[in-house]
């Protein structure tokens, strides 16, 4: 399946399926590899917002990875 086409999830969507706070959620995936972010500032000197959106398989690779730990 095409990435554009699977299934992904917000670390709020992930958080409420896993039992998780958000925070954890985020910092579970800032730095995985597959996790679409995206970073944008509305304008100059304003705060920066962060979006994600974590695709299945990456969701599914991470839970399968923290199960054997």
């Amino acid at each position: 399946m095409k990435p554009v086409q699977e299934q992904h999830y917000t670390p709020g969507q992930l958080a409420k399926l896993w039992g998780l706070i958000v925070s954890t959620v985020w910092s579970l995936f800032e730095r995985v590899p597959g996790v679409l972010q995206i970073n944008r500032s509305e304008r100059p000197h304003k705060r920066w917002y962060r979006t994600m959106r974590i695709f299945a398989s990456v969701a599914e690779r991470v839970h399968r990875q923290l199960a054997t730990r």
